[in-house]
């Protein structure tokens, strides 16, 4: 029970996090397409709301409102006395008395309105300008100022009336009247373009308000685009401010049945998959992390940011737990993650279908596009999935919203995989697990601890390569994950670093002489001793050097409790105590997985199969039927979760690569001369 508790406890944790993150307002509880007829009841508005205007009707205002240009000017009053007293101080001597008087009454109810610098922005189109005065722009009509040619109309009919002549412009323009009128309302430039680059501001989001009680829609009533705009707003207004007003007890009820059922189908995702997992802290703890980050993020979405829910990066919960499980338990507990945006995401069954098929094919992609630049075409190809599921529901005319800032939304969520995949380091750490990125960096032959190995113990190091091309190629066969078995493999005897002559694939670099050989100076018992002692050894280098833990296992159990039979015989054979065998024996743990047993087995045959001196399929077959039967019979596969049919197939894939490797040549005849 006390191993159990930790999944109790973690589980009741989620709940409890997922309760106090459930939606607080309702949901509106309708579907409706326009074109379509509307399915339900009568629906008559419960409050007040605004009409909210569609994006495409508020992008043809804006630009409407963009295209119409309202000029600024700046008032100088100095130029209009200036002009004033120029005319008075003209000469008009040669004309009648009354000139003078006129064109300065004239000019005078002229400058009260104001003539404008620039004729051209005062056109047919223009209504009204603003005229900063005093440091405040003020609204004037455009027909209640003057250009520069209007004023001298005006100044001349003026002056004609008064004459009771048709025309006086000569007279004017001899005096140098016209030459003399400026104009006081200059253009503003800079002004005139900050206006017009924020004239969003002037276009109202609303296109009506609906009151409390009033028809939305009626029964059977085919929806039309007003009643769509209409049920578009009122369903964005209920959701936002429409808060239950039901019993207190049912809502907490409803909220904690609900969390604790999208727990337990997470609980039994992995548990019907792979409940060894469960068992395994580091592992189960980081499904339930890499669950929650999702989860409560979509439910952060929803209640904040509806509308950004395409731009999550769901796909990188599938690379997530990609990293460190295999497809049987990748799938189940995504899709499980996902759930949550059924339930409580308006447009749910779009944004499910779409992310299912991102996480789908980051999880295929990945396989061949996880390294350097080519990250890119991986995420390249999520977005592509997700912008034909999108196109599929468009056309199906099952998704609304503007299809330009939904691909843009696509294009960020693809993005992100690959901006945020890097996080997996950190988690590698944290949870103390090992990525797919980690063991094939552990592969690389270059690295110190191997080259060390192939330094000083050449023969145990080509032994590794050999076992390690024999178990990727079982461990594929079987689905097994051949990554591990790869390192596993490179560094399960790296505990005879410190002592090479004691092993037998190194002896013949060292001496030539039988005499001389390691083993020959001491007695069986101390033979046996100082062969156990490479599994220790190992460990303690794999410790100084940080080898992940799980890689730390196969050192472990690569002998699992057999025996160092051939010193146990000797000894026994030289008058030893036959039940001392514990001497003899490699101290465990026995195998505890397939990716274990497959080394176990590739290990031994790959050192057994340098003593064959027959080279034909029957005796490949006996040989490694032989090996494996003693190791059944030792109950080495006690531990394991591998099946007889499993076994099958590991048995079939050692012989054939044992008969690829010793296949015999062809003997080329030497040329006779």
């Amino acid at each position: 029970m006390l191993k159990r508790i930790h999944i109790v406890l973690s589980l009741l944790a989620v709940v409890l996090v997922l309760v106090l993150l459930m939606p607080r307002t309702a949901k509106f509880n309708y579907e409706y397409k326009k074109g379509s007829p509307w399915r339900y009841e009568t629906l008559v508005a419960q409050f007040d709301f605004p009409v909210l205007k569609t994006e495409e009707q508020l992008y043809e205002e804006t630009e409407a409102a963009r295209q119409k240009l309202i000029p600024y000017f700046k008032y100088s009053p100095e130029v209009g006395s200036d002009v004033l007293m120029a005319v008075e101080e003209l000469d008009f001597s040669q004309s009648a008395p009354i000139v003078r008087n006129v064109v300065l009454s004239s000019l005078r109810d002229i400058y009260e309105k104001g003539i404008v610098s620039d004729a051209s922005l005062i056109s047919d189109v223009t209504d009204v300008i603003f005229v900063q005065k005093n440091k405040r722009a003020v609204k004037y009509s455009a027909d209640n100022v003057y250009t520069l040619g209007a004023a001298k109309k005006k100044v001349d009919t003026d002056l004609s009336r008064a004459l009771s002549v048709q025309s006086c412009d000569t007279l004017l323009t001899s005096i140098g009247v016209f030459s003399a009128i400026k104009a006081d309302l200059i253009f503003d430039n800079q002004t005139t373009e900050l206006v017009h680059a924020e004239t969003d501001s002037y276009v109202s989001p609303t296109s009506g308000y609906v009151k409390s009680g009033e028809l939305i829609v009626s029964a059977g009533e085919i929806v039309t685009t007003e009643i769509s705009q209409m049920l578009d707003s009122y369903k964005r207004e209920y959701e936002a401010e429409l808060e239950y007003d039901g019993p207190m007890a049912l809502f907490w009820a409803g909220n904690i049945l609900v969390s604790s059922i999208l727990v337990l189908m997470l609980f039994f995702s992995v548990y019907l998959t792979k409940p060894k997992i469960l068992h395994q802290r580091n592992k189960f703890f980081y499904i339930l992390f890499v669950y929650l980050i999702f989860t409560v993020g979509t439910m952060l979405m929803v209640r904040f940011e509806p509308d950004m829910l395409l731009a999550v990066p769901y796909a990188l919960a599938a690379l997530y737990l990609q990293s460190f499980f295999r497809s049987k338990v990748i799938i189940p507990v995504y899709v499980t993650t996902l759930i949550p945006l059924l339930i409580f995401s308006q447009s749910g069954v779009m944004l499910f279908v779409i992310s299912l098929a991102a996480g789908v094919v980051a999880i295929y992609s990945y396989k061949y596009f996880n390294r350097g630049w080519k990250q890119f075409v991986s995420a390249l190809l999520v977005f592509i999935a997700m912008a034909v599921v999108y196109m599929a529901f468009r056309f199906a005319d099952i998704a609304n919203g503007s299809i330009a800032s939904d691909f843009f939304m696509m294009f960020i969520a693809s993005l992100l995989t690959v901006f945020c995949y890097p996080m997996i380091y950190l988690f590698e750490k944290v949870f103390s697990l090992v990525s797919d990125s980690r063991l094939m960096e552990l592969s690389d032959t270059s690295n110190p601890l191997l080259r060390e190995l192939e330094h000083k113990a050449p023969g145990t190091f080509q032994h590794s390569l050999q076992v390690m091309n024999m178990s990727d190629a079982v461990a594929r066969a079987i689905g097994a994950n051949a990554l591990l078995v790869r390192a596993g493999a490179l560094y399960h005897d790296i505990g005879k670093i410190p002592n090479t002559q004691c092993f037998v694939e190194n002896e013949s670099l060292i001496s030539a002489d039988e005499k001389s050989k390691y083993h020959s100076q001491i007695g069986p018992l101390q033979s046996s001793h100082d062969i156990i002692k490479h599994v220790e050894d190992g460990l303690e280098i794999a410790r100084k050097h940080h080898l992940p833990e799980v890689v730390q296992d196969f050192i472990r159990t690569h002998h699992g409790t057999t025996r160092t039979a051939f010193f146990y015989n000797k000894y026994v054979e030289q008058g030893g105590d036959e039940s001392n065998i514990a001497e003899f024996t490699y101290p465990g743990p026995k195998p505890q997985t397939k990716e274990q047993i497959i080394l176990m087995l590739c290990d031994s045959i790959e050192a057994a199969s340098r003593t064959l001196k027959d080279y034909t399929p029957e005796t490949y077959s006996k040989f490694v039927e032989d090996i494996v039967k003693s190791k059944m019979s030792q109950g080495q596969f006690d531990e394991a979760s591998i099946t007889y049919k499993e076994l099958g197939i590991v048995k079939e894939e050692i012989k054939s690569y044992i008969a690829q490797i010793y296949h015999e040549r062809v003997a080329y005849p030497k040329r006779k001369r």
